[in-house]
């Protein structure tokens, strides 16, 4: 088996003769999440045979951004690199090393679109991040130009409300006493919050289920939506989608036990109904819904004391 220390990090970047933003894109943030990297390869293969032309502006592409991860062909190497991502001093886990060498390179950068896919069925979406606000939380001052992007994608479905949530799980954890580093609410902060935080805006577009061979033309259709939106490129400028579908999630529920199962096979956003049995835990209890609304992110996979799924409810956000 390859070890770690053979690998490497790879970006390719190009540059136009004109000013304009810096933009980066990630591929395999999850080294099982490769429609992005598949996309990716395909632009840069335009760009390089000069089919596609940058005009103005920068941008990086980073096809496999976990490459222990996509070795192994899963969704981490030793850790999660889309939680706590912050440079360190100490490097224990490949993912810190990771980090030493990306968040650098995210703080050169004005955008950042960050390609991933999910576990189950379901229809692609974009990951906003928060409204303005001057919160202590993740402060923000450029959701207009965020959900400007955001609507150009070519997906109709938007979701926020990550950063609140986590924060709520982990209070929940905390009082439990969970001592786990899921008990952190720097423990939710992921490629899209380290880039905000660096003055950038930041999207996460989730491009189907990890095997669906739709996933990579909807990250392939981003990026150009995204180079034209910004004016890297001399392609039109996309249209804002119509017809949208805005959700806020709400609530995180863990996995507390090996044993805990779900009910019925769902998909992110399956609709659920108040009391609705979504799961059951290793003792029977019954887990269900607060209200109408829906499931996002059910990981049948999920880890005890990690996230098994979310609860999202309308908004009128987008």
């Amino acid at each position: 088996m390859t070890e770690p220390e053979s690998l490497y990090f790879q970006s390719v970047s190009f540059t136009g003769m004109a000013p304009g933003a810096r933009l980066i894109v990630l591929g395999a943030v999850h080294g099982n999440e490769t429609c992005g990297t598949q996309a990716i390869r395909r632009v840069i293969g335009e760009i390089e045979s000069g089919q596609l032309a940058l005009h103005a502006g920068s941008v990086t592409f980073v096809p496999i951004t976990n490459p222990l991860a996509y070795m192994r062909q899963q969704r981490m190497g030793d850790r999660n690199l889309n939680r706590n991502l912050v440079p360190t001093d100490e490097p224990v886990e490949f993912e810190d090393r990771i980090a030493n060498w990306l968040c650098p390179l995210l703080a050169q950068h004005d955008a950042l679109l960050d390609l991933h896919s999910f576990h189950t069925a379901g229809q692609p979406f974009v990951m906003l991040g928060p409204e303005n606000n001057m919160g202590t939380l993740e402060p923000f001052a450029r959701s207009a130009e965020e959900t400007a992007l955001a609507l150009r994608l070519g997906v109709h479905r938007f979701v926020d409300g990550w950063l609140d949530t986590y924060a709520a799980g982990v209070a929940r954890r905390l009082a439990a006493g969970v001592s786990a580093r899921e008990a952190d609410v720097h423990y939710g902060v992921g490629t899209t919050e380290f880039m905000r935080a660096q003055g950038g805006i930041a999207l996460t577009l989730e491009c189907g289920q990890h095997d669906d061979p739709a996933a990579p033309e909807v990250a392939y259709r981003a990026i150009h939506n995204t180079l034209a939106h910004l004016q890297l490129v001399s392609a039109p400028a996309p249209a804002a989608v119509s017809d949208t579908e805005a959700l806020r999630l709400y609530a995180v529920i863990d996995r507390v036990h090996a044993d805990d199962q779900f009910a019925r096979t769902w998909s992110s956003f399956d609709p659920v109904r108040a009391g609705e049995v979504i799961g059951m835990r290793q003792n029977g209890a019954p887990v269900t819904a607060d209200r109408d609304g829906y499931i996002v992110f059910p990981n049948p996979r999920a880890l005890p004391g990690q996230e098994w799924f979310y609860l999202a409810r309308p908004s009128d956000r987008v």
